[in-house]
């Protein structure tokens, strides 16, 4: 009896389209056939720009790359890595100047050891290894997300470019775990949104909220700006940049001062210009040299941070090499040396991206802690089989019958997983407000499952025509309260700067999956259940 209902329910067209979305949901969520929950090794997250791995031909993992398509770091040394434990309890116990022979996933690259902070690197940040493609948003994976302002009213074309640039500065910065889109509230205010994971909130708003409009200046005239245009080269490797060794460190009040320098090539025209405007300037001695009567100011954001002497042999030479300096400082040597390269860094930055075409100012600003997304994931996952639990219970209590339980929390458990393999098909985040979206769904699916049951149970005949008029009736009421709900979330793209789009838009995909496929598929098969 109940192999011929099974068979019967599963020879009806719309649970045949139910099974084949979730087929397809499922190879999206898994990438596959296989599960992954037994991969070996960590993810690679980011590599930094010109370090030694970057060097070695390892990629920056691009935003589009699925989860469980990014390349994976399996062993060191022939030691086997399975934890991002592994990974940095292996290089603490290394020093500097280490030939490293790291395997990954595609092929086995030898990476040479650098110090940072006192302790080796390779130029690798690395994460867990993931076992689906689903995207966990700030809110489950910690990070910091910002919203950016434009001061003053900008074209469509000059904030899309600004959104580029941004891109581009967080790729050199070293970040590949990125969002970067526009956004914009109910009243047309524009902005920009910014996720990143593993970034402090100091580091965001000294990266992000500067225009960064660098010039060099001789006499009020501007030599080069940065950016490609005038700058064809930044040096970032320890041969030609780094801690200054001609002025190094010392001892300044109660603290440390540090000095950096590195190189840059200048395009043609912009050495032409340094040619012509130092053809016109005295040579003066100074100390037992010889330099020009005007130096070389350094300007970032219109604010001068740097004055270098130019020597005389530069006179009405058209160079295209220029080094420049700076400096840092810290209450320790050890502090003031890490923030003098830290500082070098931006500053390098700037001149590689150039400045912004628009200033920007910080709007909002979240930071959230890894452990505490994760305390996030475990609750929700909780609320999860309370949720499914309580719903059976529910059901059973009105009905009293499992041949209505089970199927109710087989449809359910469809939509969720349609919401997901969805998600994972578009590499949307799922954050908290995702979660909320999929919670309201489940929510109107026990509604809309209870109108299918009571419509199809509560008739006064059975008969074929009494069967599909029932159904119909139930569905007329489903897609009515379906167009009313996805006339009231469209608004919710944009409201609060698009900061609720995670919601509007798992719960109207979740909604949508639900009244065009699941719910009709529950339909039939209560029907096939019930005349039995």
């Amino acid at each position: 009896m109940f192999s011929e209902t099974l068979k019967s329910i599963l020879k009806t067209w719309r649970v045949i389209i139910l099974l084949i979305f979730l087929l397809f949901a499922v190879f999206a969520i898994n990438g596959g056939i296989v599960p992954h929950f037994w991969d070996s090794g960590v993810v690679i997250k980011s590599v930094q720009y010109n370090s030694s791995a970057a060097n070695a031909g390892i990629e920056n993992p691009s935003s589009h790359v699925t989860p469980l398509a990014k390349e994976r770091i399996t062993s060191l040394n022939g030691k086997k890595i399975n934890s991002v434990d592994d990974y940095y309890n292996f290089l603490n116990d290394q020093k500097a100047d280490r030939l490293i022979q790291v395997q990954t996933t595609k092929k086995t690259y030898p990476l040479t050891t650098t110090e940072i902070n006192g302790k080796a690197d390779l130029g690798i940040k690395v994460s867990e290894r993931p076992t689906s493609n689903l995207r966990k948003g700030l809110d489950l994976e910690g990070g910091t997300r910002v919203l950016l302002k434009p001061t003053e009213k900008v074209s469509k074309i000059d904030l899309d470019t600004t959104v580029d640039s941004l891109k581009e500065r967080l790729n050199v910065y070293g970040l590949s775990d990125v969002t970067v889109r526009t956004a914009s509230d109910l009243e047309g205010t524009d902005f920009i949104l910014i996720e990143i994971a593993g970034v402090t909130e100091q580091e965001v708003r000294e990266l992000l909220a500067k225009q960064g409009k660098f010039e060099a200046k001789i006499s009020n005239d501007t030599v080069f700006f940065g950016g490609k245009k005038d700058i064809t080269y930044v040096c970032r490797s320890a041969e030609c940049s780094g801690i200054d060794p001609r002025r190094g460190c010392s001892k300044v009040g109660n603290g440390y001062a540090c000095s950096f320098f590195f190189t840059i090539t200048l395009s043609p025209q912009a050495a032409q210009r340094q040619a012509d405007l130092t053809n016109k300037l005295k040579v003066i001695s100074d100390n037992g040299g010889a330099y020009l009567s005007e130096s070389l100011l350094l300007y970032l954001d219109d604010k001068e941070v740097d004055s270098l002497r130019i020597g005389a042999e530069l006179k009405g030479k058209a160079s295209t090499s220029i080094q420049i300096s700076g400096s840092g400082s810290g209450t320790t040597q050890q502090q003031a040396m890490a923030n003098t390269l830290q500082n070098m860094k931006k500053l390098q930055t700037v001149i590689v991206t150039g400045s912004l075409p628009v200033k920007l100012e910080v709007a909002q600003l979240d930071t959230i802690s890894p452990s505490l997304g994760k305390e996030f994931l475990q609750n929700i996952m909780l609320v999860g089989v309370f949720a499914l639990l309580a719903v059976s219970i529910v059901v059973w209590v009105r009905y009293k019958q499992w041949k209505i339980i089970l199927p109710t929390v087989f449809i359910l458990g469809s939509e969720i997983t349609l919401i997901l393999g969805f998600a994972a098909f578009v590499g949307w985040n799922l954050d908290l407000a995702s979660i909320a979206g999929i919670i309201i769904v489940i929510g109107s699916g026990v509604n809309h499952l209870t109108i299918i049951t009571d419509e199809i149970m509560h008739g006064q005949s059975a008969t074929a025509i009494d069967w599909k008029t029932k159904i119909k009736n139930a569905l007329y009421i489903i897609i009515g309260a379906y167009l009313i709900n996805m006339s009231s979330l469209l608004p919710l793209f944009w409201v609060g700067a698009g900061l609720l789009k995670g919601f509007a838009l798992t719960t109207i995909a979740g909604m949508s999956f639900g009244v065009l496929i699941a719910r009709p598929a529950y339909a039939a098969i209560i029907e096939q259940l019930l005349k039995k």
